[in-house]
């Protein structure tokens, strides 16, 4: 059983229920070098941690990507090895980004599972006010799930913010982003798009185009997320030892 700590508490059935894989599939991952070891308990049961959780989810969000396994392995091997499971989550949380949206629709009971805990109907109110799950209109009893949040707004519902809080916060979140995104959408169609559609009739232009159009919102969501951390703590700093 997980214990809401960082300890490794998770045996591998609960590890491959809250990851939603096989127990084979961690087993074949912890061979490849894909998964850290697990530590070692009393009578030599292996025991995991959120770190393992976050690793699987970002696997198969790589694998959503398209990569081999071959090019996970290089991919895992280039992040730093001190990640923790919450850096590991904000990670996920960028390659989801720019992929194609994961939802899930799930009952209740599926959404404790995935979840890895009972969940209460604040609980619930507070997910769905980070933006984590829609309740489906027709029969109260369903929920559309966004798998590349839900791990990240389960953490997050420990974390004692009050509901109208985190209300506030996702609607500043979206009118700023929004903002953002459409000046950076301004600025690629006035000096990169519009200089493009002047040779349209190039062939190998509109691949260029094509191209550089998959890479740009990586790249933006990428710079996006670094600045707005960057800026993120040093107001807080100073907003907390000002006074």
């Amino acid at each position: 059983m997980a214990t809401g700590t960082d300890e490794p508490t998770l045996t591998v059935d609960e590890l491959a229920a809250r990851a939603g894989v096989t127990v084979r599939t961690v087993r074949f991952y912890s061979t490849r070098g894909l998964l850290p070891p697990p530590v070692i308990g009393p009578r030599r049961v292996g025991h995991y941690g959120a770190d393992h959780l976050s690793r699987l989810a970002l696997i198969e969000e790589l694998q959503h990507q398209g990569m081999t396994l071959a090019a996970i392995e290089r991919y895992l091997e280039q992040l730093p090895p001190d990640l923790s499971a919450r850096d590991l989550a904000i990670h996920r949380a960028l390659v989801a980004s720019w992929a194609p949206d994961t939802a899930e629709d799930m009952t209740r009971a599926e959404l404790e599972k995935r979840a890895g805990r009972a969940l209460t109907g604040p609980d619930v109110d507070r997910l769905a006010a980070m933006g984590v799950l829609v309740r489906a209109e027709e029969d109260g009893g369903t929920y559309r799930v966004d798998l590349g949040l839900l791990r990240l707004g389960v953490e997050l519902l420990d974390v004692p913010i009050a509901h109208e809080t985190i209300l506030a916060a996702r609607t500043v979140l979206l009118e700023h982003t929004r903002s953002a995104a459409q000046e950076m959408t301004r600025l690629f169609r006035d000096e990169v798009w519009n200089p493009y559609r002047e040779q349209e009739g190039d062939p190998e232009h509109v691949a260029a185009m094509k191209s550089l159009s998959a890479h740009m919102q990586p790249i933006v969501v990428q710079a996006l997320v670094t600045a707005f951390q960057r800026s993120l703590k040093e107001e807080l700093r100073a907003a907390f030892t000002a006074e």
